[in-house]
């Protein structure tokens, strides 16, 4: 029989009357609070990022031109002893007080720190520099190599940074010296192990395989291409290394084992100050322990800043 095409009806299919403007005014409404919110977010924490880093920065310039100006344009003598001055609460004519024999502790704690402050900058210097050539050339060769020199700095890993700080220490006379060669020679593992990973990260990016395809040595490789990818991460470190070699100088010498007694170093006046604070007097001990923290600190949030700064993740995130 032939079919027509008005012998087929279609369907009869209910009529939806329920318009979708009853779910896409939501959707929209709360894609717009999520994105305020984010909005908000990332405001606030570019505020925090802003304000930490003008604190810090702040910090810093203040210490080092109280390191650099006090005492050339102060003409008094740190180690001047005045007995009938002495154990003074802080007044105008001695602001943080004075210690156990009369002296200034205001200018004490600045050539304190300014010991402090040059054995933690150039041990975190010599330290950087060895971790830099290790991990650079255990991620460059490879192979036996690499794991040969991962296993010697596991090693020396296991052993703590201070016990093995201070049997360095032990084989030198007190001096500045013998502490900056105990804090590099016991810092190099972190930043290693750090050069090495970006190393061999670098290794597999399309511009070293280019190089290599083109003829170029391996020492040309790491010259030219490797360690200028890792100098952001190896400066960071340093940096980060700072403050530890500041804590790791002062531990030693609140020991007796770091600088000679008679050297102002923030570890030795805390040292000092001992007896002063059994008995009462608080301020010995206060502000050598301040200028110690502070600084670190301010150095630790500038480190902070940096870290976001080559870090792509942590910028996209403030960038919301």
């Amino acid at each position: 029989m032939d079919v027509t095409p008005m012998d087929v009806t279609p369907m009869d299919v209910p009529p939806t009357d329920v318009p979708p403007t009853d779910v896409t005014p939501m959707a929209a409404d709360t894609t717009a609070v999520t994105k305020t919110v984010w909005r908000a977010h990332g405001t606030a924490r570019r505020s925090t990022h802003t304000l930490r880093l003008r604190v810090s920065a702040a910090l810093v310039a203040v210490t080092v031109l109280a390191v650099l100006l006090v005492p050339p344009l102060v003409r008094l003598d740190q180690q001047a002893v005045d007995l009938a001055a002495k154990l003074l609460p802080p007044s105008w004519s001695h602001p943080f007080g004075t210690d156990d024999v009369g002296r200034d502790l205001l200018l004490r704690c600045v050539y304190g720190l300014r010991v402090s402050l040059l054995v933690g900058v150039v041990a975190a210097l010599a330290a950087t520099v060895i971790g830099t050539a290790v991990g650079a050339a255990a991620g460059a060769l490879g192979g036996w190599t690499d794991r040969a020199v991962m296993r010697l700095v596991d090693t020396f890993s296991s052993v703590p940074h201070l016990l093995l700080g201070v049997f360095i220490v032990a084989m030198f006379r007190p001096g500045v010296w013998p502490v900056v060669i105990s804090v590099g020679l016991t810092h190099w593992l972190s930043t290693a192990r750090i050069v090495r990973a970006e190393v061999l990260s670098l290794r597999s990016r399309p511009y070293i395989d280019a190089a290599v395809s083109g003829g170029a040595s391996r020492w040309r490789v790491v010259v030219r291409h490797l360690l200028p990818g890792v100098l952001p991460q190896a400066g960071l470190a340093a940096v980060l290394m700072v403050p530890h070699a500041m804590w790791h100088e002062s531990a030693l010498s609140f020991l007796g084992l770091g600088l000679p007694a008679h050297t102002a170093s923030l570890g030795t006046l805390i040292q000092d100050a001992r007896g002063s604070l059994l008995a009462g007097q608080w301020w010995p001990t206060l502000f050598p322990g301040l200028f110690l923290i502070i600084p670190t600190l301010a150095i630790a949030g500038l480190a902070g800043v940096w870290r976001e700064r080559i870090n792509p993740r942590r910028r996209s995130e403030l960038a919301l």
